[in-house]
């Protein structure tokens, strides 16, 4: 019996019921790999995830939130592959998350210590915009405005870790000249900046990736034949529950007997015999 035949000879509810059943078959096979993201960061991974061959989506959540999930039996080999893309990215506080107000009055350490933290998640933010680059980070030495002490010159140090096949080694130039303008009193020839290319392999069973249809539900050709044997055997599960349900059916409906009219002819042995006793029908077994 073919698909389309099948399915034809179903009624609608139950392909519903069937489909939603397959639906949620396939939904306890997943895992969850990354929750409370934004759209931007979501696409991203699933992205980058699909480009490597392995399946996976997004779902939608409260507050505008999304929740990347894949396969349990890849779930190691993702987190692999979203390591060595810089995903998820790393999120950097702004100068109004650093300095935001609680109440409570700083010290000048503390002040200054804050405005250190800030200008280099500020800096680590910009960085990590260049295209090729998948993190960055960057180190600020700023020495206290002590006279009674010896001045000791402002430094900086760039960490990036990038892509091999991204020129991010022609831009170390104008990264140094980004910090050392970024801050007060850091001088060009003080900022450091360590590269490290990270290789990147792509899969070629990301262009295998293919969706198909299956009763109406998309899903990944590689959940196909998973998908099929859960569809199949809830329908041989469907038909045995109906025909257990009709042989009951069909074993209660014999023992009912139809009461016709008030004379009863001749009755045979072992045969229930009807009576009339007033305006009531009485059945006798013999």
């Amino acid at each position: 019996m073919s698909a389309a035949l099948l399915r034809s000879s179903l009624p609608r509810w139950v392909q519903r019921a069937l489909v939603l059943l397959v639906a949620l078959l396939l939904s306890a096979c997943e895992t969850e790999l990354y929750n409370n993201l934004d759209q931007r960061q979501a696409n991203e991974m699933v992205a980058t995830l699909q480009q490597r061959g392995i399946p996976a989506q997004r779902v939608a959540v409260k507050g505008g939130q999304y929740t990347v999930v894949v396969d349990k039996a890849r779930f190691a080999e993702s987190i692999t592959i979203l390591n060595d893309a810089g995903l998820p990215k790393q999120e950097f506080q702004t100068m109004g998350q650093v300095f935001k107000k609680d109440g409570l009055v700083s010290s000048p350490t503390q002040e200054r210590a804050q405005m250190i933290f800030a200008l280099s998640q500020e800096l680590s933010r910009t960085v990590s915009e260049i295209d090729g680059v998948l993190s960055a980070r960057v180190h600020l030495v700023l020495p206290e405005n002590d006279p009674l002490r010896q001045l000791v010159p402002s430094s900086a140090s760039v960490f990036i870790r990038h892509r091999s096949n991204a020129a991010v080694g022609n831009l170390v130039p104008q990264v140094k000249m980004l910090v050392a303008n970024g801050v007060a009193g850091l001088s060009y020839d003080k900022v450091s900046v360590v590269l490290v290319p990270v290789d990147s392999q792509t899969s070629s069973q990301g262009q295998d990736l293919e969706m198909v249809s299956f009763f109406g539900l998309w899903m990944q050709r590689d959940n196909l034949g998973q998908a099929m044997w859960m569809f199949f055997g809830l329908v041989a599960l469907v038909v045995l529950l109906a025909g257990g349900l009709g042989f009951v059916l069909y074993r209660r409906g014999g023992r009912v007997y139809a009461l016709g009219s008030s004379s009863a002819g001749p009755s045979s042995a072992g045969s229930p015999s009807v009576a009339k006793t007033g305006s009531s029908n009485v059945v006798k077994m013999s």
